[in-house]
């Protein structure tokens, strides 16, 4: 599939690591997933780390990507984009 770049590009944590990695393109996606498969001998990452190996069009490069981070975010490894926002309580005199 090459070194298809992504839209956005997104943060996620493998086990036992102690920074994110950045993931820029669906080459380092693929990395990741392997790398991912060998700490972690869950059947899931398998079947995930098959599934993008098997890409071969843009679509089921998307598709596997969104799997890729609902997996990470089901394992709190996808580190939030954005912290919650709070609201302020107003002070009073």
């Amino acid at each position: 599939m090459g070194d298809v770049r992504f839209a956005w590009v997104f943060d996620a944590n493998l086990p036992n690591l102690g920074r994110p990695v950045r993931i820029n393109s669906f080459y380092e996606a693929q990395v990741f997933v392997r790398r991912w498969a060998i700490r972690d001998q869950d059947p899931a990452i398998r079947s995930l780390l098959r599934r993008i190996e098997k890409v071969n069009s843009s679509e089921s490069a998307e598709s596997a990507i969104v799997e890729l981070r609902r997996e990470l975010a089901a394992r709190g490894l996808l580190p939030d984009a954005h912290p919650p926002l709070t609201r302020s309580l107003p002070i009073t005199p």
